[in-house]
């Protein structure tokens, strides 16, 4: 088969779903997908925003597990990043949610390992230097 003209993270989407509303069904306009490098949410039906976070940007991610998200098989994973416009992202009403966010958590790491970040990084307030060595100290 021949070349697809897709976009290329089409091609290269680890996950992908939609936040839930009622009963866990996906009538929302909240989709999310996760590629190698970036974390994208968009939203809207007829103005569509889009918001993506590059992985290695990512600090923290925890798992919230509501009565009622628990009840319909869902949960709401929390991110924490140094990325200016969005340091707070909420995927909200998810399923899967614990290996939705195990699965996050690995390609994170994986993300700051491939662009040499380090923790320390984040400390610091300034940009990120993808092309800085953890041995070098400034």
């Amino acid at each position: 088969m021949g070349k697809s003209n897709l976009p290329v993270e089409q091609h290269d989407v680890k996950w992908k779903d939609r936040k839930r509303i009622i009963f866990g069904l996906p009538w929302s306009f909240t989709r999310y997908r996760l590629t190698d490098d970036k974390l994208i949410v968009s939203t809207g039906l007829f103005s569509i925003n889009e918001e993506e976070i590059r992985l290695y940007r990512i600090m923290d991610v925890t798992l919230k597990r509501s009565l009622g998200e628990r009840l319909w098989g869902l949960g709401t994973i929390h991110i924490c990043s140094s990325d200016r416009t969005t340091p707070e992202l909420d995927i909200k009403r998810v399923r899967q949610s614990a290996d939705v966010k195990e699965m996050l958590s690995d390609m994170v790491e994986a993300a700051r390992k491939k662009n040499r970040v380090s923790a320390r990084e984040f400390m610091s307030g300034d940009d990120i230097d993808e092309d800085m060595d953890d041995g070098d100290f400034h």
